[in-house]
């Protein structure tokens, strides 16, 4: 729904508030948004097939959808937020008995899982070596698993620049980057991409033929403002694919990088 210049979501249940698109975070019900909802959605849908059975930390958790799909496999999920607005509206939309919401800063939570999920967030963060080595503190040493995510800077920004206009970024990473970081504090890391399949594949071969730059849907002007909008929502987890992808050449054209991080 559209209130003039704000974006807020649909349909939500009776005594739930809406939350407001403002590039913070990853909204569901947002007509705008389901391209990045559906893209975050694939990765979440992956990550929950890991954690049967597990005790679960969502960090940064959001509007609460990613924490409420893991909470149908893992043993226990607690998503963990600072911001007051999404809080409130995740512990009043999502109610399974399993899951919990907790409102405090990433960087103060301290209690220990068996698998901790920070998804799409460290470039949101000015020190991430430091969280990251807080964040490996709270799971076990020997088969604690930390799975991150960040979108590939390639995808975000316009060519010839280093970031984007996303206010809300600090660093985006390039693969390597991202790669470099995370070896500094762990030495066992599996990296995997995630990449356009279905539709979006038609769509990149497309731009690819045309010599557009990657990403080029997400910056559409002219003719090309009438047809993605209907093509956006039309999209699904479906038209995207997550893979293991040990060498970083194969990731440079990964929509988002995607790494297991153990002790």
């Amino acid at each position: 729904m559209s209130d003039g210049t704000r974006v807020i979501q649909r349909h939500q249940p009776q005594g739930v508030p809406a939350l407001e698109m403002t590039g913070e975070r990853t909204l569901p019900d947002v007509p705008q948004e389901n391209y990045w909802y559906q893209r975050h959605l694939a990765v979440y849908q992956w990550v929950a097939t890991r954690v049967r059975g597990r005790r679960v930390i969502d960090m940064a958790c959001g509007e609460g959808y990613g924490a409420n799909l893991m909470a149908a496999e893992a043993t226990s999920v607690v998503g963990v937020d600072a911001n007051p607005e999404a809080f409130e509206h995740a512990r009043l939309k999502y109610t399974r008995g399993d899951l919990t919401f907790v409102r405090e800063l990433i960087e103060d939570y301290n209690e220990p899982a068996d698998t901790l999920v920070f998804l799409q967030t460290i470039e949101h963060v000015r020190e991430p070596g430091a969280l990251l080595e807080h964040f490996l503190r709270l799971i076990p040493e020997d088969s604690g698993e930390l799975i991150f995510s960040t979108p590939n800077v390639l995808t975000l920004a316009a060519p010839g620049h280093e970031q984007s206009d996303n206010p809300w970024h600090t660093k985006e990473y390039r693969p390597e980057e991202f790669k470099t970081l995370l070896q500094t504090h762990a030495q066992h890391i599996e990296l995997y991409g995630l990449f356009n399949a279905g539709k979006l594949a038609i769509h990149q071969a497309i731009t690819d033929r045309l010599g557009l730059p990657h990403g080029a849907m997400h910056r559409h002007t002219g003719w090309a403002g009438l047809v993605y909008p209907a093509f956006t929502r039309r999209i699904t987890v479906r038209d995207f694919t997550l893979r293991r992808t040990p060498r970083m050449d194969e990731l440079a054209d990964a929509l988002d990088v995607v790494a297991v991080i153990r002790r």
